[in-house]
């Protein structure tokens, strides 16, 4: 009789069929063997975004598919509502970290993993951060989340003088969703595959009330809240805007809510209801999660490992009425602002920093305001936070020409605010900054020219 193998012999069983054998469909660099296995252990470092219910399963199926150096970052707090789907969370746990619970529930049951927690607004990293990533996996539920992580990865991208993406620059994402019985997984390669700018028009327009029926005659649990959202919150906080990630503005929204549904008499306003209506949460459900998850994962490690080529590059599943998937190959736009070369933008050598920065405000193609600006990894000017803000001052008065090193031509980063939709959202620009009379550029756009 054969030997027992071992609890972890066993555990990468299934894993050694996919890196220490051969196949015909593997990436052009696949070479199977141990050595693959280890490197897949030692060197690969993922960044999970969202440890809700797809960022849970997300984290657990990493781990188990040979990650060992993972990260999580995530801004909430576990709430009661979120025990039904989120498993690594219990009812001790409510109220803690989602990121620092996750992590820690993860590596109690897989051995030799190291997860790090970010407990934080994804805005608030740098972008140094996100570029020690081998790969980022999104779990999120928000479309402004993945868009802000979409221009960040794309940040780093850069392009050879035929306009082809150097390969050492590409930052690899796997994205998933969920929306009940309904799912996607999708891999994005900047400058390869479409991005999510690429395809925004993918997701539906968020529904919009009438105001004059949120204000004389609501009939749904959802026009109480919008009210108390849109209407009653300008009329009592005139000039102070509303922070749908602030627990007290939240729960005030709904506190008002109520008092306008028991007035008409109509039910169903609660506080994880005006959560999902006020920050346009889709409602999940925990197979849904854990079969997008899997597919996630299972794209995170060929693009790891290459162990077999990747989806190309849209997967749609469907499980309300039977069970439906359908993979599609989405076109990338060549001339997408975000995975795209970058806005060139032409400057004189005497243009100040404050200037550049009015400049982006105005630009038909950026319409960036409250711009914070970095080089090459140093801040030239930063927003926020106010301490970094008075450290780099000094710098709005200095040339652009003189804080980028003097040279002819470079990449900036630009991170502000621009107005989608009605909706002011954070986005991360890549320009492309030329300099007039130092090196001869033609067919470039001019800032602020239409």
């Amino acid at each position: 009789m054969a030997p027992a193998s071992t609890g972890q012999e066993s555990r990468s069983r299934d894993l050694d069929k996919l890196l220490l054998r051969p196949g015909n469909l593997v990436g052009h660099n696949f070479e199977p063997g141990p050595g693959l296995r280890d490197d897949l252990k030692e060197y690969a470092r993922v960044l999970v975004v969202g440890a809700g219910g797809l960022g849970c399963e997300l984290l657990k199926d990493l781990a188990l598919s040979g990650f060992r150096e993972l990260e999580v970052i995530d801004m909430d707090r576990i709430e009661v509502s979120n025990l039904n789907r989120q498993f690594l969370f219990r009812l001790e746990d409510v109220g803690k970290p989602k990121a620092e619970v996750a992590a820690k529930r993860v590596m109690e049951r897989v051995s030799g993993v190291n997860i790090v927690p970010h407990f934080c607004r994804i805005e608030d990293k740098e972008l140094e951060f996100y570029s020690d990533f081998s790969i980022i996996a999104l779990g999120l539920d928000s479309i402004e989340a993945r868009s802000y992580i979409n221009s960040v990865a794309c940040s780093f991208l850069e392009y050879n003088s035929d306009d082809t993406p150097q390969e050492e620059t590409i930052k690899p994402m796997v994205d998933g969703g969920t929306e009940g019985f309904q799912g996607h997984a999708r891999v994005i390669v900047p400058g390869v595959t479409p991005c999510f700018e690429c395809t925004i028009w993918l997701f539906p327009p968020q529904v919009k009330f009438p105001l004059c029926t949120l204000a004389e005659t609501p009939r749904t649990a959802a026009h109480c809240i919008e009210y108390a959202h849109l209407i009653k919150w300008d009329e009592l906080h005139s000039g102070k805007s509303f922070d749908p990630d602030d627990p007290e503005h939240m729960k005030w929204v709904y506190d008002e809510a109520t008092k306008r549904a028991e007035l008409f008499g109509i039910p169903g306003v609660t506080y994880s209801f005006t959560q999902g209506v006020v920050k346009n949460i889709i409602p999940a459900i925990a197979s849904t999660n854990a079969i997008i998850s899997a597919a996630c994962a299972l794209e995170t490690l060929k693009i790891a490992s290459g162990c077999s080529k990747t989806l190309p590059n849209y997967l749609t599943y469907n499980g309300a009425q039977g069970l439906h998937t359908k993979v599609t190959e989405f076109v990338r736009d060549k001339d997408c602002l975000v995975c795209g070369p970058g806005v060139l933008v032409q400057l004189d050598t005497s243009i100040t920093l404050q200037k550049f920065i009015d400049l982006l405000e105005e630009h038909p193609k950026l319409l960036l305001s409250k711009a914070s600006i970095t080089h090459r990894g140093k801040n030239l000017y930063m927003q926020a936070p106010p301490i970094l803000e008075e450290m780099t001052r000094s710098n709005l008065s200095l040339p652009l020409f003189e804080l980028m090193g003097e040279v002819p031509k470079d990449v900036v980063h630009a991170t502000g605010t621009t107005t989608k939709n009605d909706k002011k959202t954070s986005c991360l620009r890549k320009l492309r900054v030329i300099f007039k009379g130092v090196d001869v550029i033609t067919d470039v756009d001019t800032a602020g020219e239409s």
